[in-house]
């Protein structure tokens, strides 16, 4: 019994390498004109930061762009998208690179 618990506690943890393995980040540049003032970063980035995966964000207000860096395995583009528009701020990608 003991041993069967630890050859499926064994077999877990492989599992978690192998799909961590397969995870990719990427990061993609969002255009997002709607960005007139100085505030409206802040709600950009927070609302990106709440989606599932992101791990980074960086916002460059003067040009107008946000650069995402995202776990591929968690969320994709188009839920970034989605979680700017919803803050009232439409957005579209630039880019995509590994």
């Amino acid at each position: 019994m003991k041993s069967t618990k630890i050859l499926l506690a064994g077999i877990a943890v492989a599992l978690v390498m192998v799909a961590s393995a397969w995870a990719s980040f990427q990061t993609v540049t969002l255009n997002v004109s709607g960005m007139t003032c100085p505030a409206c970063p802040i709600t950009v980035k927070k609302a990106l930061e709440k989606v599932s995966g992101v791990s980074k964000v960086e916002v460059r207000y003067e040009k107008k762009r946000v650069l995402v860096t995202f776990d591929d395995a968690k969320t994709n583009t188009n839920a970034l998208m989605k979680a700017t528009t919803n803050a009232g701020y439409p957005s579209q990608p630039e880019k995509v690179t590994k």
